[in-house]
């Protein structure tokens, strides 16, 4: 009788949605009686809804001999095709390869067509886009899809056009691709959907959005992922994901204190589950924002927990090694990056923070190469995000290379494209620079009203580098006695300092630049100034008071 009793609670915990609950109830089922096949599945998507990875195929496992025994080889092959899902997930592809094995042997036996074949094309369409045969993998999972329809297996469907659509958007069909996401989460939001797949589409459908920087949509499955998560208090597996996502977010709007808080709680999550891999994102976002905040020690120690979990923590750790004046580990670690990133959408998160590191060691070929291949990448794939991440790295490109017009212009477009997705520390990191691009026009007041917003939304955000950067170049601009034969503001810092005696070793020190840097001003100095010697430029300097 008390058996009976903790399955019937089980069985309606699992309906209610409360998996804690459910599964304790059904695991005191099962030790004073061996559940059945239907009821053993309920309590591995128990266990895995609380985070027991390792528990979904253990238990998908007895349930699949428990069909079998029962003549249901159908009930079985979806078994074997959930344990094989995880575990491929999981990056354990021997075991997920065996039990896709198990599951194909089975529907080859079948006398008559049925759905499951459906779902065992799943794996051939992962492995196609992984490969990056879009248009195999475009066309596989159409096959499945019309097997769905044929059934009416709306899992499968759902299943289906989600990889339809990842495959256009990959294949640069972003506008196409997005459509049929969308499709694939009205069936998701409807409540159409088994469980574990719910989860799964509104993660992958965000991280795609968030691939081709596709922040709206991504922002409001976000929210409807958080309110899925809301009414299942106790699952613990997805809502690691899904305040990774929020973090992002709070981030992206300047709530930096709100996205740590956000990005802990997810780490706190991941730590519930046996998947520890898992974990890497929520210790890349923490170690992104402290970096940002300049510290610089607490940053590190996330980066390299986002390693230890089997993440990559670059770009961030390349930027935290500039950050810290070790421009030879961040330019050796953003080209040994690069190097290995063959994919476009990849690359993209990666020619941002190279091309700042390669301005600040002096590298600008290098530097326009990277903002080129970011140009072109965002004009394949259209989105408006990845337009403007572009401009804004054309723009810092053309200020560093002296060419201050056409900086402004598209760094002003970069403006308008960050102010209208209300990303707070993108809008101030242009304003600085357009402040940059302003005094280097001659247009001081302009320069002085730019870069004063940006330092109030620095101080705000507890940006501390990028405080000392704009007070460094107010400094300056204080010092410099106008726009003198065309220098900047920067260039006569550097020509003071070379006509007080200094070498390019003190001077990069001074400034806290690189010597290719300082290198780099003292050739556009001369050009500037027609001279060939450091002590023609010394006499210039004396004759027009800059020292």
């Amino acid at each position: 009788m008390a058996a009976s009793g903790d399955l019937e609670r089980g069985r309606a915990a699992c309906a209610a949605r409360a998996w804690a609950d459910a599964r304790k109830a059904l695991e005191l089922a099962d030790q004073a009686a061996p559940l059945g096949a239907e009821d053993l599945e309920l309590l591995a998507v128990s266990a895995f809804m609380t985070g027991r990875h390792d528990d979904l195929v253990s238990g998908l496992e007895r349930a699949y001999g428990a069909h079998l025994d029962a003549g249901e080889a159908l009930r079985a092959v979806r078994c074997a095709f959930w344990a094989g899902f995880d575990l491929a997930f999981r990056g354990e592809m021997g075991r997920a390869t065996g039990w896709f094995g198990r599951a194909h042997r089975l529907v080859d036996a079948e006398e008559s067509a049925c759905a499951e074949e459906g779902y065992l094309l799943m794996p051939a369409v992962m492995g196609q886009r992984a490969g990056g045969d879009y248009a195999g993998a475009y066309a596989t999972a159409g096959r499945a899809g019309v097997i769905a329809e044929r059934f009416g297996d709306a899992d499968l469907l759902a299943l289906s056009v989600y990889e339809q659509g990842h495959a256009l958007v990959r294949a640069g069909q972003v506008e196409e691709g997005l459509g049929l996401l969308d499709e694939a989460m009205v069936a998701v939001t409807a409540g159409d959907l088994s469980p574990i797949l719910t989860g799964v589409i509104y993660c992958a459908v965000i991280d795609v959005c968030g691939a081709v920087y596709e922040l709206r949509r991504a922002h409001e499955w976000t929210e409807a992922l958080t309110s899925w998560c809301q009414e299942q208090p106790d699952m613990v597996v997805f809502s690691g994901e899904c305040l990774v996502h929020r973090a992002e977010i709070m981030q992206l709007h300047g709530a930096w204190r709100d996205a740590l808080t956000e990005a802990e709680r997810a780490g706190e999550r991941f730590r519930q589950e046996s998947y520890e891999g898992a974990a890497a994102p929520s210790y890349y976002r923490l170690g992104e924002i402290h970096r940002l905040r300049g510290d610089l020690a607490t940053a590190e120690e996330a980066y390299r927990d986002a390693g230890r979990c089997g993440g990559d923590p670059q770009p961030g750790l390349a930027l935290l090694r500039l950050a810290q004046g070790n421009e030879g580990a961040a330019t050796a670690a953003i080209r040994r990056v690069m190097e290995e990133t063959t994919e476009s959408l990849e690359r993209v998160g990666l020619l941002p923070a190279c091309v700042e590191i390669m301005l600040a060691v002096g590298d600008t070929e290098a530097a326009r190469h990277a903002c080129d291949e970011l140009g072109e990448i965002a004009g394949n794939y259209g989105t408006v995000v990845l337009r403007v991440i572009a401009a804004g790295v054309r723009g810092s490109v053309d200020l560093a290379a002296g060419d201050a017009r056409s900086a402004l212009i598209a760094l002003r477009r970069a403006e308008r494209g960050w102010q209208d997705l209300d990303a707070t520390y993108e809008t101030a990191r242009t304003r600085m620079l357009i402040g940059r691009a302003c005094r280097d026009l001659g247009d001081d007041e302009t320069a002085a009203l730019e870069l004063e917003a940006a330092r109030a939304v620095f101080e705000r955000l507890g940006a501390a580098p990028d405080v000392a950067r704009v007070d460094s170049m107010t400094r300056d601009a204080a010092v410099a006695p106008g726009n003198v034969q065309g220098l900047t503001s920067r260039e006569q810092t550097v020509l003071r300092l070379v006509a007080a005696g200094k070498h390019n070793r003190e001077i990069a020190s001074a400034l806290v630049i690189s010597e290719h840097t300082v290198a780099r001003h003292i050739q556009n100095i001369f050009a500037k100034l027609d001279v060939s010697s450091r002590t023609e430029a010394s006499a210039f300097a004396y004759e027009h008071h800059l020292v």
